[in-house]
């Protein structure tokens, strides 16, 4: 007799789980239809009053642009060009400085931020001058760095590469200290080289860190790469912006602008992606459980 209502109970059970499934998938898509439906509202709340107070004159469209003017502007960037050649070979520029600056800057941040969070000393020596450095102005870094290589290139992406270098220095740093020290110590009894020590247990514990740092870092380094262009540069999207600004075209601003939107939020999906294969041995912490 309690064997059968045992048996019996096990589909009950697994009915109530499946049950529960079901409903939280349920909740799942409606917050993500919600979450979608919020984002698309705002949007056309802003485009729209933006639209309707120039229209109305509230707004004067002479400084502010238009969202219809705006796209038409676009349009035609896209299908006739600039004065420095096709927007796609601008667009592609200023895609090569950006990625260029944000490799070099990323792979020098997490070295100099593992090798500096793992030495006191290389930290005390070492610690002045980074903070110097990262005290100057960007713009000054900029100017300093096209007089020494010119208007090519390789001053946007250097200039790129020192604003993703801090970003991703400090997090690797702070990401490197706050590794327990209990599992490197039982790493160094268990005979694990430094090298292994490395590898093993220190990158994997700052790798949430860096990884972190990321997100934001590739946003730096287009701002870095369009700043340079802004100071003095043959074609790229920092150029076409400077160009739109001189000819009083804020719509041909705002357009560029919009592009370098879509290029960010398309970076951000992938480092997104990037970190979800990475990072997929760690369980999700509530907050992120719950964040968009």
């Amino acid at each position: 007799m309690s064997t059968t209502s045992t048996a019996s109970a096990v589909p009950v059970a697994d009915g109530g789980q499946a049950s529960a499934a079901a409903a939280a998938r349920r909740a799942a898509r409606r917050r993500v239809a919600l979450v979608w439906a919020g984002r698309i509202g705002l949007a056309a709340f802003v485009v729209g009053g933006w639209q309707a107070f120039t229209a109305w004159g509230v707004v004067d469209p002479f400084f502010f642009g238009q969202p219809s003017g705006i796209a038409r502007r676009l349009v035609d960037l896209f299908r006739n060009g600039t004065e420095f050649g096709s927007f796609y070979a601008n667009i592609w520029t200023t895609i090569q400085e950006a990625l260029a600056g944000f490799a070099l800057g990323a792979v020098t941040g997490v070295v100099f931020g593992v090798a500096l969070g793992q030495s006191r000393y290389l930290s005390d020596v070492l610690g002045p001058y980074i903070k110097m450095v990262n005290a100057i102005p960007r713009i000054v870094l900029g100017s300093i760095f096209i007089v020494a290589f010119g208007i090519g290139v390789t001053p946007k992406i250097l200039l790129a590469a020192v604003l993703v270098f801090f970003i991703v220095f400090f997090n690797a740093f702070q990401g490197v200290r706050e590794v327990d020290r209990n599992i490197l110590a039982n790493a160094r009894v268990l005979g694990a080289s430094q090298l292994q020590i490395i590898r093993h247990v220190i990158v994997p514990s700052a790798l949430t860190w860096i990884i972190a740092s990321l997100h934001s870092a590739f946003g730096f380094a287009i701002v870095g790469a369009l700043v340079g262009e802004v100071l003095g540069a043959q074609s790229g999207l920092g150029l076409v912006i400077k160009t739109a600004q001189n000819n009083f075209d804020p719509n041909g601003v705002f357009a560029t602008m919009l592009v370098i939107a879509v290029i960010v939020l398309g970076a951000e999906w992938l480092i997104g992606k990037l970190e979800h294969r990475l990072l997929s041995w760690r369980p999700p912490a509530p907050t992120e459980a719950n964040s968009l």
